[in-house]
């Protein structure tokens, strides 16, 4: 009996510590959102968390992400914050500049937008900022991007992180057009209670989706004031709509069960049943 308990316990380290953290796994999505163009059908990217340098989660692994979300032929990408990871167990640290450098290779026929999430903003925003306007990526720190999506304008809001950021969504949407549709892209969901109803969908990650989950019990290290009420998935308060990613790297402690790092391919059309976003 004991060497059956050894034998397992062994096994899941296994699991947990090597295999699952190098497992990508690609997630697709169809959202039906309030507010969006009738008729439009638009194909949106979303990573997040890449902390490249993390165990099993080197350059070459980034470049596998890139390449999967290439194969989605994204209208968008859109990626939200954590490209970093310092102190880690098991992993090194990846300058941005070279993370970037990967990054500038992602294609999508309207644009790359990102946020940054704490880690960057712990190592340095600016840095973080520079590295990626330098590989073509437009980066929205409480600010928005008019982007022209097919034959429609959509209103890219990017708000700072939550713990690190003082984000200003007020900001954020400042020069979005009455009806417009607006996507929010944030890293940290926690700002999600604050984001009002005219944005069709909140975008965000930094939850790992609690990176260990426990067969009866859920999410164990979700990251949020919130527990685990916004750790992964489509979430929907309110009339209100957030997606969260459990991104691809993993925190200081290179550990994840039974949550694989993601890519994920959204296609979002107009919730005919949902009720009008307010101008």
């Amino acid at each position: 009996m004991l060497l059956i308990l050894l034998a397992t316990a062994v096994l899941l380290a296994a699991w947990a510590f090597w295999w699952e953290p190098g497992r990508l796994v690609l997630r697709r999505a169809d959202l039906e959102v309030p507010g969006w163009p009738e008729a439009e059908e638009t194909r949106i990217a979303l990573i997040a968390d890449l902390h490249v340098g993390s165990p099993r989660n080197g350059r070459d692994n980034l470049r596998r992400v890139v390449r999967r979300v290439n194969e989605t032929r994204p209208d968008l990408v859109l990626i939200a914050g954590d490209l970093t990871i310092d102190n880690v167990v098991g992993g090194r640290f990846v300058p941005p500049e070279e993370i970037a450098e990967d990054l500038a290779a992602l294609d999508a026929r309207y644009g790359v937008f990102a946020v940054l999430g704490n880690h960057d903003r712990w190592l340095s925003a600016e840095r973080a900022e520079r590295a990626l306007s330098g590989a073509g990526i437009t980066v929205l720190d409480n600010e928005g991007r008019r982007a022209r999506v097919r034959d429609n304008d959509v209103w890219i809001a990017g708000v700072a992180d939550f713990w690190t950021g003082h984000p200003s969504i007020e900001d954020a949407l400042d020069g979005a057009r009455p009806g417009e549709p607006v996507l929010v892209v944030t890293h940290n969901p926690d700002i999600f209670p604050e984001v009002p109803a005219r944005a069709s969908l909140t975008l965000a990650g930094h939850t790992h989706g609690g990176q260990v989950v426990i067969p009866f019990l859920g999410p164990r290290i979700t990251p949020s004031r919130f527990g685990d009420r916004y750790a992964a998935g489509h979430v929907v308060e309110d009339g209100r709509h957030l997606f969260v990613t459990t991104g691809v790297g993993t925190s200081r402690l290179g550990v994840r069960f039974l949550v694989p790092p993601e890519v994920v391919a959204l296609r979002l059309t107009r919730c005919e049943s949902c009720e009008s976003p307010p101008e």
